[in-house]
Formats: structure tokens, C-alpha cells, sequence
């Protein structure tokens, strides 16, 4: 990792996704289904057993060192209940591991030469002694590089006294069979991660062993469970009750799947009202029409009405018109009446 991608994770892990504006590079927040809850709780055995020869490779949910701290920060005012999911994650991961451990116990018995009790006794007191060395002076050298000087010198002179019980343990389990079948390796399965060990393995070697990255993930993944284990059941009964008094509409916490599950909701009705007003709109919108329609029917049929009216009008008004007409002008050609006396002297006027 280059300077400035540790620079950036370093940010990231002390800031989380809101630093200098930034949105998270995943387009996911930290409750999301697709994030690890067992990173978020710095216990998701891909992580703690990556490069070691248990290297379960890379984590099928994300890892993101920004939504770490969202979480971090975000939990110390709501409850997400998160130790819940690492807990089963973990007691997954430990039964399988554990289920190792036994079917390389299985190969062993099945494998190596048979031993009776007595000789099987001593050489587990010289394997118990042997990994008690191992791991004292791993954590001797440990304390070394702290700087913690005087509680490692405290350790290498307890490592001494295992020393001198080990070589007297040794010697009694030489003495308890043949030489042939001594310079036999005599293996025994760690507990702890189902690596093997050799009785005859020396100190550096269980050293290496007992503080190398394998085993002490394993025991860091261990002792997690050890620790979220105590309060599983209280926690699962809070989650319970939390649930209860969400459905009960009571004011309460939302993680973040009930987060989801409402905003899917809250949208689904959001297109239900859109739907329902759009169909609101266009019945509205016929009714309009209609009545639109009408109205325009019945004005066609009052201006064919006033129309008809107006021809009538005008009809009947050519009609008075026009006998009015005809009666002044018969009026004006008709000859005028005479009276006899007036006709009889005319014509005598006409004779004379």
C-alpha cells in the first residue's frame, strides 16, 4: 500500500464516509445488508486470518474502513444490535474450525503408531510443556519490542523452569518405549487454530508458531466469542422486545434493515397515491369532457334553435313586407269611381 492509500484509509477509518464532502465509494451506507457486520465489529475472521495459511480470501460482503467509523460513531446514540449477527457469524466459523480440529485428531489416531495409555500420558505432558515454552516466549519477545524490558526478562526465567521440567519430561517418555519408536515425530493438533505439532519440535519453532498471525488470529476470533457470547441472550430478548415496540407503533429505534423495509414502503405508496391521483385526474378529466361536450351540444342546439327563430322571423317578416307591397300597388292602378251624372255629361261633351 502506497503512502497515500495508507494517508486515505487513515482518514477514512478516523472520518468515515462524510470527510471533506465525500459520499462512500460503494453507493451503500453502513446498515446495508451488503456490508460486513463482523468488520464493522473488527472481528470477520477474513480479515484477521488474511496472508496466513488459513487465508480465507476475500470477505463476500464489503469491507470499508469509512463505514467502520459511520458505525462507530452512529452506535454511540442508537443501539444497532450488530453483536448479534457477528455472534453467529463467529460460532459459524469456530464449529467449522472446530470440526477440523477433530477430523485431524481422527487422521492422526488412525495413522500413527498406536501407543499405550501410560506412554500416551507422558507425551502430552511433554507437548503441554513444550507449548507453554512456545507461547511464554513469544510473548517475551513481544514485550521486548515494546520496550516493556523487565516484564520480558520476568517471562524468559519462568521459560527457564519449563525448560528444566520439559528435559525431565522428555527423558521419562524416552525411558517409556523403544529407542526406534522415540525418534518418531509424535504429532499433536493446536486446540486453538488444528495446526499440527511435533513433540520434538524445538522452542523457535513453537515460538514462531505460538506468536505467528495464524494462531493468534484464532485465538483473537476466540476470545471475541468468548466475549459476545456472555451477553447473546440478554441482547437477542432486547432485540426482541425492540422489534415488539416497533410493531406496536410505539416510538422506538429503527436499525437499519427496518430502515429499508420502510423507505421500499414509503415508496410503493408514494406510487400507489401517484397512481390513484393520476387516475383521479384523468376520470376528472373525462367528466371535463363530457361535460365540455355537452355544453357544446346544447349550444349547437340553442343556435340551431335562435337560427330557426331568425329565419321565421325573417320569413315572416317578408311575407308582411312583401303584402304590403301588393296592397299599395293595387291601390295606386285601380281608376277611381265616378259618379253617373258626372259619366253623362262627359259623354255629351264628347257628342257636342
Amino acid at each position: 500500500m502506497s503512502a497515500h492509500e495508507q494517508m486515505r484509509a487513515m482518514l477514512d477509518q478516523l472520518m468515515g464516509t462524510a470527510r471533506n464532502g465525500e459520499s462512500d465509494r460503494h453507493g451503500v451506507k453502513f446498515y446495508d445488508d451488503s456490508v460486513c457486520k463482523s468488520f464493522l465489529l473488527q472481528c470477520c475472521p477474513h480479515e484477521i486470518l488474511s496472508s496466513t495459511r488459513m487465508d480465507l480470501g476475500e470477505c463476500p460482503k464489503i469491507h470499508d474502513l469509512a463505514l467502520r467509523a459511520d458505525y462507530e460513531i452512529a452506535s454511540k446514540t442508537k443501539d444497532y444490535f450488530y453483536d448479534i449477527d457477528a455472534t453467529e457469524h463467529l460460532e459459524a466459523f469456530i464449529a467449522d474450525c472446530d470440526r477440523r480440529t477433530t477430523a485431524a485428531k481422527q487422521r492422526l489416531a488412525e495413522t500413527q503408531e498406536e501407543l499405550s495409555a501410560e506412554v500416551t500420558e507422558k507425551a502430552n505432558a511433554v507437548h503441554e510443556l513444550a507449548e507453554q515454552i512456545g507461547q511464554k516466549l513469544a510473548r517475551a519477545e513481544a514485550l521486548g519490542e515494546e520496550g516493556m524490558v523487565e516484564e520480558s526478562v520476568k517471562l524468559m526465567g519462568e521459560i527457564d523452569e519449563l525448560r528444566k521440567k520439559k528435559a525431565i519430561a522428555e527423558q521419562d517418555y524416552r525411558n517409556s518405549m523403544p529407542a526406534s519408536s522415540y525418534q518418531q515425530q509424535k504429532l499433536r493438533v493446536c486446540e486453538v487454530c488444528s495446526a499440527y505439532l511435533g513433540i520434538h519440535d524445538n522452542d523457535r519453532r513453537l515460538a514462531d508458531h505460538f506468536g505467528g498471525k495464524l494462531h493468534l488470529g484464532f485465538i483473537t476470533i476466540r476470545e471475541k466469542l468468548t466475549e459476545l457470547k456472555k451477553t447473546v441472550d440478554k441482547r437477542r430478548e432486547e432485540r426482541g422486545a425492540s422489534e415488539r415496540e416497533r410493531s406496536s407503533g410505539r416510538r422506538h429505534y429503527v436499525g437499519g434493515r427496518e430502515l429499508d423495509r420502510r423507505a421500499r414502503r414509503h415508496r410503493e405508496s408514494a406510487r400507489d397515491r401517484d397512481g390513484r391521483h393520476k387516475d383521479d385526474r384523468e376520470r376528472g378529466d373525462k367528466e371535463r369532457d363530457r361535460t365540455d361536450k355537452d355544453r357544446d351540444r346544447g349550444d349547437k342546439e340553442r343556435d340551431r334553435e335562435r337560427e330557426r327563430d331568425r329565419k321565421r322571423s325573417r320569413s315572416r317578416s317578408r311575407s308582411r313586407h312583401e303584402n304590403s307591397r301588393e296592397r299599395s300597388r293595387g291601390h295606386d292602378t285601380r281608376e277611381p269611381r265616378r259618379s253617373r251624372s258626372h259619366r253623362s255629361s262627359s259623354r255629351d261633351h264628347r257628342r257636342d
